[in-house]
């Protein structure tokens, strides 16, 4: 999207670094949660687990990642195969970068200088540059219908999933190409990463199943039995616990990861999606993509304290 004509300071905003736009967000922390029917953004408060606002943001929006330093969004619309970029103080489209078509998931890299988007329809994960939104790359993963395309926490490879697939694809984000790829089980969704990059779990809905991944060996090192059509992942900050949404069961399971089991089941709304954690990982914010809602779990006790109303279909979620 172009910058508004009746702001003069954007366009020499234009040459300025991305993450000079944003200003510092007015309180924290703050949940942004894309809502692919109705064009939004739902922006929650953490403190009162209520919506306090509402951001335009294309026709379609899904894949969303947030700069935790700077306060930009990074959402993809799938309708107008875009890259948006939002300022979250401004809460507004500052700009808009072309994707493939059907941009789904989206990440940002751990040094906050790419932003990496999985595109479904030419099977390929496109890079940009997260200050200027230039192209840098649109590489080509063996998987067809990408759906994520996660950094590892060392930022040196990227692991994208794929809803035809029964493997991750992995890229060297240096030589900007699949280098390799990992078997699991059938449609490969949610992928996160172990803290300290040693180990990445994914979510495969069709085998309702998580993979544990061992990062170095590029091995499967366990298979978790999961709910019915297991889909979205998240990691606990402190590496010790990973939360996997399932959609047709309507319910989040926490895995401890020293065990590789399943040690609790938490009912949510219809058909749960994406998740994230508050930065000190006390509070799970999860969205129902059925009930056009977000149910916010206490991680201390593994009860459900809030459901919030969003807006329609919402995708995902990301704090700051």
């Amino acid at each position: 999207m172009p910058f508004h004509p009746t702001l003069p300071r954007l366009a020499a905003a234009l040459q300025l670094a991305w993450p000079l736009l944003c200003a510092p967000a007015l309180a924290a922390p703050f949940a942004y949660v894309p809502n692919e029917k109705s064009g939004t953004v739902s922006v929650i408060d953490t403190a009162s687990d209520s919506v306090v606002g509402e951001i335009a943001a294309g026709q379609r929006p899904r894949g969303i990642a947030i700069d935790t330093a700077s306060g930009a969004l990074f959402i993809t619309d799938a309708t107008a195969s875009a890259l948006l970029m939002i300022d979250t103080a401004e809460r507004r489209v500052l700009r808009q970068a072309p994707l493939g078509a059907s941009p789904e998931g989206v990440s940002l890299s751990p040094n906050r200088k790419l932003v990496a988007a999985a595109v479904e329809e030419s099977n390929s994960v496109t890079l940009k540059d997260a200050v200027s939104g230039a192209h840098i790359a649109d590489i080509k993963v063996e998987g067809h219908n990408p759906e994520h395309a996660v950094f590892s926490p060392d930022g040196r490879e990227l692991y994208v999933s794929a809803e035809d697939a029964e493997q991750i694809d992995i890229i060297d984000v240096a030589r900007q190409r699949q280098v390799a790829s990992v078997a699991v089980g059938r449609r490969p969704r949610g992928i996160g990463f172990l803290p300290d990059g040693s180990r990445a779990y994914v979510a495969c809905e069709l085998s309702d199943t998580v993979y544990a991944i061992d990062v170095a060996s590029r091995k499967v090192v366990a298979t978790i039995a999961a709910g019915k059509s297991a889909n979205g992942i998240t990691v606990h900050p402190s590496g010790k616990r990973v939360y996997v949404s399932n959609g047709r069961d309507a319910t989040v399971m926490v895995i401890d990861t020293a065990s590789n089991k399943v040690v609790n089941t938490i009912a949510v709304g219809k058909r749960p999606w994406n998740m994230a954690l508050t930065p000190d990982g006390n509070k799970l914010y999860v969205a129902n993509g059925r009930s056009n809602s977000v149910s916010v779990i206490d991680t201390r006790t593994g009860c459900v304290t809030a459901e919030i109303t969003v807006g329609e279909l919402p995708w995902g979620v990301v704090i700051r």
